[in-house]
């Protein structure tokens, strides 16, 4: 054997002898805590790194509410069983936990009950934070009380103690992390970056206990210093936001005035900054100032990611002046809006409020449905509250809907058949000329597009031969473009303007509402439009009964439901017109009478004359001639003794009997408790005889129509079983 193999020999052996764990020589000291620290350790951070810019990325703050000091959403607590959900979780926090215990397995180099190997104790706080960022916080904490109980005078010991107390405030256990943060400021001279995050954690701890002042403190103290400039930026916005909500406008300023001149740190906080410092001008000089302030960050190019939120500012700032200015703004904040999603969802739901309250409730719909369409928080206080106020629309738009079509078709029915002709002799002309321009448009446009005449001829007409005209494919285009405008994304899918479909779908009694399909060869054919007006008697006698219900309920509706007193007069009367049947016609006067009580008081009690004088029978003349005996005499006794007999007709399964009882017992007794109760047995028998979609809706209006009653609460918590099911 020569001297070169010798050597060699003797580099194996030492590399061999160099691999034990349980000797505590020098050169298994190193080769562990190298091997440890530049191969395992190094990956198992660069993962945690990883991790972390993904968390950050796919993290969406919502600067309405004051932001959480600490980017991290947890909506549960974390059980040591609990696994993090892989959608709200980064996998690279899972590949950093594998290197840590791989780390720990592989290198600790426990000696006489003493650890060797320097790098166990930075192994142990990447397992824990691995664990805290997958939101499992029990096990979190258990990997940092290790290293605090085994290794108490490791390098990162502080950083430990630190991580430690976020997670025990994660585990709502704020107070022993304020102790435990506390001691650690008091004993220690920590440097910087260490006063920093403890100083953060306090806030953390005392935000979470809602002392604001404390909280405030903290904050203070921790950006003192920037060692973490993006943390830093974040602790100024959330002071300046503390000091905002307590009115305090000159410190909250200067907190966001310290967040603009930060650099490099997310835009976002910037941008944010500037509209709350703006926001603030408002309250404190003339508007124009905050006019101006937006308007300028509309002129700087890298603010445009956030045009739809300085759009939507500037419709707030409108809508104490002009919702018209007002409205633009949202719209062009919807137009803007690339990827932030909850800023969509507030633009749709500020236009859905300005129609509501011009009480254009079918437009306000659509808004409305738009939000419950695309968000992710159905279970926020915010879209909760916005699905009840869509669910009391439904009748509004169900029944307004069917007023139009209705007066449409029977507005053709009554016309001569001259009248009816000449009609849709201008409707198809009409219909002929738009088509034509919407073509010359659409061939000027891809002309253009194109950069060659004879290409666009040809295409049309390969495009358009033997198809109807919404076939066209680039009309189709244009369309798309609108309606996603108006409704944004929407799934191809019956009932697409409702992303909760079970208690807002109604079925049209009686008729069909859907338009009658028309091929492309007879869309100008008036022959084709006047075949499709109906002759039969029944057809058109439920079509008046369905329009005259429609109108009377949407009276009922607006006075009671909404309290728009004009607009119920509006379609009451319009109702009269017609010349309804007197199990109509009754009610509506008296409806009338009530509506104008707060409009017309001559015209309230000319309604009142009427019915006493012409329907001296009728149990709304007795309301109107005595209303304090029909209050204090029988009336209690017998609206009991009637409620008593449906509910043993119900019993005895005559569910159709009961729901028309029920229903002329809830205009009997309007405004008295008792008409809840009618309602709540009324939906119980529309469920046994149409099903529990049926069952559903109809309780769902009890809950609207009869708030803070018992069988409101009833009806709720029936609503919640059915979902059950």
């Amino acid at each position: 054997m020569n001297s070169k193999q010798t050597i060699r020999l003797l580099i194996i052996g030492a590399l061999i002898f160099s691999c034990s764990t349980k000797k505590d020589a020098f050169i298994n000291k190193k080769y562990h805590a190298l091997t440890a620290k530049y191969n395992i350790l190094y990956n198992g951070k660069n993962a945690f790194n990883q991790g972390i810019e993904e968390l950050n990325s796919n993290y969406v703050d919502d600067f309405s509410e004051v932001l959480p000091i600490e980017p991290l959403k947890v909506e549960v607590l974390a059980t040591p069983n609990q696994e993090a959900s892989a959608a709200a979780t980064p996998q690279a926090f899972e590949i950093a936990e594998e290197k840590a215990v791989k780390a720990i397995q592989k290198h600790s180099m426990v000696i006489k009950q003493r650890e060797k190997n320097p790098q166990i104790d930075d192994a142990y706080l990447l397992l824990g934070k691995a664990r805290y960022y997958s939101k499992r916080f029990v096990p979190a904490l258990e990997a940092f009380n290790f290293v605090l109980n085994t290794y108490p005078n490791a390098d990162l010991i502080n950083e430990t103690k630190i991580w430690q107390a976020k997670t025990q405030i994660r585990l709502a256990n704020e107070e022993q992390a304020i102790k435990n943060l506390e001691r650690l400021i008091q004993g220690e001279n920590l440097n910087v970056e260490t006063a920093e995050n403890a100083y953060t954690a306090l806030a953390m701890a005392y935000k979470g206990l809602g002392n604001v002042n404390k909280t405030k403190h903290h904050l203070k103290q921790a950006t003192k210093s920037d060692e973490n400039n993006v943390q830093t930026a974040r602790n100024l916005f959330v002071l300046g936001q503390l000091y905002q909500k307590e009115n305090a406008l000159d410190s909250a300023n200067i907190a966001f005035s310290k967040v603009i001149d930060f650099k490099k740190i997310p835009h976002k906080y910037i941008i944010h900054s500037k509209i709350e410092k703006a926001k603030n001008t408002l309250q404190t000089n003339a508007d124009f100032e905050l006019d101006k302030a937006l308007k300028k960050l509309l002129k700087d190019r890298d603010n445009r990611p956030y045009f739809d939120l300085i759009y939507y500012q500037l419709g707030n700032m409108e809508m104490v002046k002009d919702t018209e200015k007002a409205t633009d703004y949202y719209q062009k904040s919807l137009a803007h809006n690339v990827e932030n999603q909850l800023q969509k969802e507030l633009s749709y739901q500020a236009l859905g409020n300005i129609y509501f309250n011009n009480a254009n409730f079918i437009t306000a719909g659509k808004y409305y449905d738009s939000i419950l369409q695309i968000t992710t928080q159905n279970n926020s206080k915010r879209v909760r509250q916005l699905t009840r106020k869509r669910e009391s629309l439904e009748d509004v738009i169900l029944y307004e809907n069917i007023r139009k079509h209705t007066d449409s078709v029977l507005r053709l029915v009554e016309m001569s058949a001259e009248e009816q002709v000449s009609f849709f002799e201008n409707y198809t002309k009409k219909l002929k000329l738009a088509d034509e321009e919407l073509e010359l448009k659409l061939a000027d446009k891809a002309q253009k597009n194109s950069g060659f005449f004879g290409f666009i001829k040809n295409k049309k007409q390969d495009i358009n031969a033997g198809q109807w005209y919404f076939y066209n494919i680039q009309t189709v285009g244009f369309g798309a473009q609108e309606f996603r405008a108006i409704w944004g994304d929407r799934k191809l899918e019956d009932n697409w303007r409702l992303s909760d479909k079970s208690p807002l779908t109604r079925n049209i009694e009686n008729y069909n509402m859907v338009p009658t399909p028309i091929a492309n060869a007879e869309k100008y054919n008036v022959e084709t439009y006047i075949k499709l007006i109906p002759t039969n008697s029944e057809v058109i006698d439920s079509l008046v009964n369905s329009r005259n219900n429609a109108y009377y309920k949407l009276g009922i509706v607006y006075k009671d439901q909404f309290n728009e007193p004009k607009l119920a007069i509006q379609r009451l009367e319009k109702l009269l017109t017609y010349n309804p049947p007197t199990n109509l016609g009754i009610p509506a006067k008296y409806h009338l009478h009530k509506a104008y009580l707060t409009v017309n008081s001559t015209k309230a009690n000319e309604y009142k004359n009427e019915i006493i004088t012409n329907y001296p029978n009728s149990k709304y003349a007795k309301i109107l001639a005595n209303p304090e005996a029909f209050a204090t005499d029988n009336s209690a006794n017998e609206a009991e003794n009637e409620y008593i007999g449906m509910f043993f007709e119900y019993k005895e399964g005559k569910y159709q009997s009961v729901i028309d009882k029920t229903s002329n017992a809830i205009v009997t007794y309007e405004g008295k408790p008792i008409a809840a109760k009618f309602a709540l047995l009324n939906a119980y028998a529309i469920g046994k005889l149409n099903g529990t979609e049926a069952f559903n809706e109809a309780l769902t209006k009890v809950s609207i129509n009869y708030p803070n009653t018992e069988e409101a609460k009833k009806a709720l918590e029936v609503i919640e079983t059915l979902k059950k099911l």
